[in-house]
């Protein structure tokens, strides 16, 4: 609200909402006529960049671009965007901190003031995701996984603990709260901020990708890098592209069998086939009044699964009735109304529809059937009718997204457990969960589990007690409503106890599997699998011994968890016998109309405000941590867990130049769909891998390994574990797994002693890679382990959004092959020294030559997509780039 915005005059009014006067900014106030059909995620933005505008940072310019959105989103124009908040979970909310601590040492070094270095915006973070599933199937699990949680994590807690001190606007949501997605729905989310008496809409970057769960309460915001949410949280702008906003209009009404989660599976499908990377969508249609904002948040949870930046429904009058059911106070609800309405930011779906991108994709609700996603891809949607035929057909077809290319599909292991003899063969399961944000914030679905649960225990149905059964509610108000409900027991009794208020199984947290099934599984190389209620389910990432993984319902997920398998027929094969009859799945699935009436009766305000009011006090355990206080972390040189990273190690004050890339050698060659979870570490960590030795030189056992996610705050061993993944496929060998080929020496080395050697002898490190490199969640470390690698530059045939942003964030030349070219078609073998000609400069989207020893010579397109990345880069981070310029303010 600076005197240089020239919006002051024109669009700031006051709004009396009751006895209070607020001031806001109108943007009707700018009398546009093209303002009417603007998408209702795009007036966010132009909201934004007329409150911000101070000529600098935001100019006039981009204020019109905005306005012009339906011709300057079609030429791949820059705009500047300042989210009101930055959201954080522990796994990437640690090195996050742990970055902000190190500048605040580089700052020392450079003789400038260490709490300079201090979020400007709110900043929440939600300790989430170190919980694991070590016990299941017992009233004791989440008593003891709560335990085992503290004593594993008890350094980042502290750790944790001292930020919130030493740092302003910081806010901590303790361990044993819930899943930050569905804490940041149900609590955190402002919708509309009221500070100091100036209204403005909630915004959000979050890091991790699912924080587009947001969007179905109205609130833009999407995943971003670690590296860049610091950035937000040092008040930087996020530098974005305008984006095509695609229109997808709902109609009809969801049919009795069908939940959110196959509507969102179904949406996933036709989204990735239409092809949304780097847009909004924007959903309208009469169809949308009948989503409540919990269907309409998983649909939007799996923006990133689909491929948009954000999946968004505007703000409307469910708006404010979840917002009421959410015990928020009812003067706040007024001033969100009365702003909504008074700055054309409430939709009515009887009035005029924006302009939407092309053409609008459209679905009738009513024509979604119960389905899956997998078994290695969350877009590769299967009807249920249909997945006993689609899994026994991918089981002999060649290893694909769909096949195993298994020997013996008919295989089958014995084996004893607990004095009982079972059977695994494959598409058994062995882990089923209710689990993960997509599902957990969902009453509808949640409910339904907990009813069919109750139906199945009625007709005497039971679930073998080999599979590894869990339930990861994502707040105490799911545990509320379930005992109020009535179904906790029955949920008990079939093994899905609760096991903890966390991400736990959808992120790997899946614990261990019993030695006999491990064994069973081993023994003829089943293809054994998991089924959850999450978004995720690449290789790997669920569980190692799980090589088929669907995501599925809750209510599926105890479904496919009574069947004991994923071949089953449920409408030609019972679920087993009851008084002489068979029982089908149709005969326990409750109706849309008990699980809508049952919602109705027993969710209160009262619930959300019990639960929430416990977040400022804490937990006994967590008030009890000890934290050191001061500017500076002293760090602990003996720490596994908290470590002070290089990356300002070699920090200056001026911009050091750019160098030419010399004689660099491929440390990967790797093909399509190397997502995250191939790049960064994840999961348990391997008893032979390079980042056990570290520990091991801690005299660290194997118990007390921890996971990647754990640990993220030591890079020295998240850059020990970058790339370890045991599905990833290398072609510089003749093997999956995390090695690869010392070209100098003819060795097959991991992957970081490889590096370490290149190192050594100062070789230049670069990447070649095929298609949509970096898919999958939002890791910063997927940028930071290959810069600690010696990575200098990735070139590949396309990037996801995130991950091509993270690699620039973290100096690393994202480089991408002109049209109709690729490794194979240039007769790249990766066995080449590679030079990249940057002569001292890189522009946007520049055309750099790269010439190989071989003689071979290509030209790429340096995906660097704005100017204020060329700065970054420049700067060698956005990190460094932030520093040098608080150090020039100072």
């Amino acid at each position: 609200m600076a005197g240089t915005n020239r919006f002051v005059s024109r669009c700031l009014k006051e709004l009396r909402v009751g006895n209070h006067t607020y001031k806001y900014f109108n943007i009707q106030a700018l009398d546009d006529p093209r303002l009417r059909k603007l998408p209702y995620s795009i007036r966010i933005l132009l909201e934004s960049a007329v409150r911000n505008c101070d000529e600098f940072e935001v100019k006039t310019s981009d204020v019109e671009n905005i306005l012009n959105w339906e011709k300057t989103s079609k030429r791949d124009i820059e705009i500047p965007f300042k989210p009101s908040r930055v959201l954080l979970q522990d796994f990437t909310g640690v090195p996050a901190v742990v970055d902000l601590a190190a500048m605040r040492d580089a700052f020392v070094k450079i003789g400038r003031n260490p709490s300079r270095i201090n979020p400007l915006c709110p900043v929440d973070l939600v300790i989430d995701h170190s919980i694991q599933v070590d016990i299941s199937r017992s009233s004791e699990a989440l008593r003891k996984n709560e335990e085992y949680e503290f004593n594993r994590n008890k350094e980042r807690f502290e750790f944790l603990k001292w930020g919130q001190k030493a740092f302003e606007n910081l806010l901590i949501v303790p361990p044993g709260s819930g899943i930050v997605h569905q804490v940041n729905l149900e609590y955190l989310a402002r919708i509309i901020f009221d500070r100091n008496g100036l209204l403005y809409p909630d915004s959000v970057v979050g890091t991790d990708s699912h924080t587009t769960m947001i969007n179905g309460a109205g609130v833009v915001g999407w995943g971003v890098g670690g590296i860049e949410a610091e950035a937000v949280m040092l008040g930087q702008s996020i530098s974005m592209v305008l984006p095509k906003v695609v229109g997808f209009r709902l109609t009809g009404k969801l049919p009795n069998y069908a939940t959110a989660t196959d509507l969102v599976l179904t949406l996933t499908k036709m989204l990735r086939q239409r092809g949304v990377v780097g847009s909004f969508v924007e959903f309208f249609g009469p169809g949308v009044e009948n989503l409540s904002i919990a269907d309409r948040a998983t649909i939007a949870n799996m923006s990133p699964e689909y491929g948009a930046t954000m999946g968004y429904f505007p703000m409307d009058e469910k708006t404010l009735e979840f917002l009421r059911t959410s015990g928020r106070p009812e003067g706040k609800i007024a001033f969100i109304e009365a702003y909504l309405k008074s700055n054309g930011l409430f939709r009515n779906y009887s009035g005029e529809d924006p302009v939407f991108s092309g053409d609008v994709l459209e679905l009738d609700l009513n024509s979604v059937v119960p389905c899956v996603a997998g078994p290695k891809r969350p877009h590769d949607r299967v009807s249920v009718v249909d997945l006993k035929n689609e899994f026994v057909t991918g089981l002999a077809s060649p290893v694909s997204f769909k096949g195993f290319s298994v020997p013996n599909p008919k295989a089958v292991s014995n084996f004893e457990y607990k004095g009982q003899n079972y059977q695994l063969r494959h598409g058994s399961v062995v882990i089923a969960a209710i689990t993960s944000c997509t599902n957990t914030s969902n009453p509808g679905v949640m409910l339904a589990a907990g009813l069919l649960a109750k139906n199945a225990v009625a007709k005497g149905l039971k679930i073998a007690p080999y599979i590894k059964t869990s339930l990861s509610p994502g707040s105490g108000v799911v545990t509320k409503y379930f005992e109020k409900a009535g179904v906790t027991q029955y949920l008990n009794e079939l093994g899905f106890y609760t096991a903890g208020y966390g991400c736990m199984t959808c992120i790997g947290n899946s614990g261990d599997l019993e030695e006999e099934v491990l064994k069973a599984i081993n023994a003829n190389d089943l293809v054994a699998t998991s089924v959850l209620s999450g978004n995720r389910n690449f290789e790997g990432r669920v569980h190692p011994a799980t090589r088929g993984n669907y995501l599925a319902s809750p209510p599926l997920v105890v479904a496919y968890a009574l069947a004991g398998r994923v071949d089953f027929d449920f409408e030609n094969e019972p679920l087993g016998n009851y008084q002489g009859q068979p029982v089908f799945l149709r005969d326990i699935w409750p109706s849309r109309e008990s699980v809508a009436q049952t919602i109705s009766e027993i969710i209160t305000p009262d619930m959300f405000k019990e639960v929430y009011s416990r977040i400022a006090k804490g937990t006994d355990t967590w008030n009890s941590l000890q934290a050191a206080e001061g500017n500076l972390y002293s760090w602990k040189d003996d720490s596994t867990y908290i470590h002070n990273p290089p990356f300002f190690k070699d920090l200056t004050s001026e911009v050091p130049e750019i160098k030419d890339i010399k004689n660099a050698h491929v440390l990967l060659k790797l093909g399509d769909s190397i997502t995250t979870d191939h790049i960064s570490p994840a999961g348990n960590i391997a008893r032979n891998s390079p980042a056990a030795k570290y520990l091991q030189s801690y005299g660290i056992d194997q118990k007390d390994f921890n996971s990647y996610g754990a640990r993220r705050g030591n890079d020295e061993i998240m850059v020990r574990g970058t790339f370890a993944n045991i599905r990833l496929i290398n072609t510089l060998i003749d093997h999956a797994g995390p090695q690869t080929m010392h070209i100098p020496s003819g060795e097959k080395l991991d992957i970081f002693e490889a590096s370490s050697r290149y190192k050594k002898d100062g070789v230049d490190l670069i990447i070649i890679a095929g298609k949509e490199y970096g898919s999958g969640s939002s890791r910063d470390w997927a940028a930071k382990g290959p810069f600690l690698l010696g990575v200098k530059a990735v070139i590949a045939e396309s990037y996801e959004r995130i991950h091509r942003s993270n690699l620039v964030g973290m100096g690393i030349l994202p480089l991408q092959f002109l049209p109709d070219q690729n490794a194979v078609t240039l007769g790249l073998t990766g066995f080449e020294k590679y030079n990249i000609v940057l002569n001292g400069d890189v522009k946007v989207n520049q055309i750099i030559e790269v010439l190989t020893d071989t003689g071979n010579k290509f030209k790429v397109k340096a995906r660097i997509d704005t100017d204020v990345e060329v700065e970054y880069y420049k700067n060698r981070g956005i990190l460094h780039y932030v520093l040098r310029k608080l150090a020039k303010n100072n």
